[in-house]
């Protein structure tokens, strides 16, 4: 069974995809190009959201257990391009900072609270490998010249987004069902939804189930890790992935709010 990144990893993650960000940022013609993935956003807007986002993070852990959630204030950005990537250079780097400082078993407020991940600096540093990636993918559509997400990275996403995304103990006001998804890399994971919100499972390899099975899925993706967890995150169609069952079940868990 594979393994939750450790946080040297994690770090290592973070800094990778940041410093590809960053590279995709240097090469745009104009900091006022639209993100086709995040069309309310141009370049800049997306910049300011991960540079502050890293900050927000780095002091969430700071703050530690005893720390409640932070206010949100828009950062004050430079708009200058050279001085917009060293401020987003320092935002990784205090977010890394304050990760390596904490640990990966330090408490520390999460958004996420009633979910299988854990209220931990490691899990904010496992979301937040998932944060930059997928946003360096935006900035690289933007230039038109969009990269695959590294494959460590890819494979632990899907399983990164069901556990901190999905995995809620909020009600789920549908029939009870149960979603596979498989990476064509040879993982795959079960989100099961029932009247006491959802939970994630990582599926040991067998033959597929029969239809008739009780234990066969109400639906089911198949894709490439890559393709699953940007499908996951909305930047590309679920129509991309091969879907089998009840497809309207997807939209549901799109739309399905645990906390509304």
């Amino acid at each position: 069974m594979e393994k939750t990144p450790e946080l040297p990893v994690l770090l290592r993650l973070i800094d990778e995809r940041s410093t590809a960000f960053r590279a995709a940022v240097a090469s745009a013609s104009s900091l006022d190009e639209q993100v086709p993935t995040c069309p309310e956003w141009t370049l800049f807007d997306l910049v300011r959201h991960l540079g502050g986002g890293q900050r927000y993070w780095a002091a969430t852990v700071a703050a530690g257990p005893a720390g409640t959630r932070l206010p949100k204030t828009p950062p004050e950005t430079p708009r200058e391009r050279e001085a917009l990537l060293a401020w987003s250079a320092e935002s990784a780097k205090r977010l890394l900072s304050a990760l390596r400082e904490a640990g990966p078993d330090r408490g520390c407020w999460t958004w996420w609270g009633p979910s299988e991940s854990p209220q931990t600096s490691g899990a904010v540093a496992r979301h937040q490998v998932h944060e930059a990636a997928v946003h360096t993918y935006d900035a690289q559509t933007t230039l038109g010249a969009p990269q695959p997400l590294p494959d460590e990275v890819a494979l632990d996403g899907v399983e990164e987004f069901l556990s901190t995304s999905c995995a809620w103990k909020g009600f789920w006001p549908h029939k009870p069902a149960a979603v596979d998804f498989h990476a064509t890399e040879g993982r795959s994971w079960r989100l099961t939804l029932t009247a006491d919100g959802a939970r994630s499972t990582r599926l040991t390899p067998s033959a597929p189930a029969a239809v008739d099975d009780p234990d066969a899925a109400t639906a089911s993706a198949r894709a490439t890790a890559r393709d699953l967890v940007l499908a996951l995150h909305g930047r590309i169609p679920l129509d991309s992935l091969t879907l089998t069952g009840d497809r309207a079940l997807f939209d549901r868990l799109q739309a399905w709010d645990p906390e509304g």
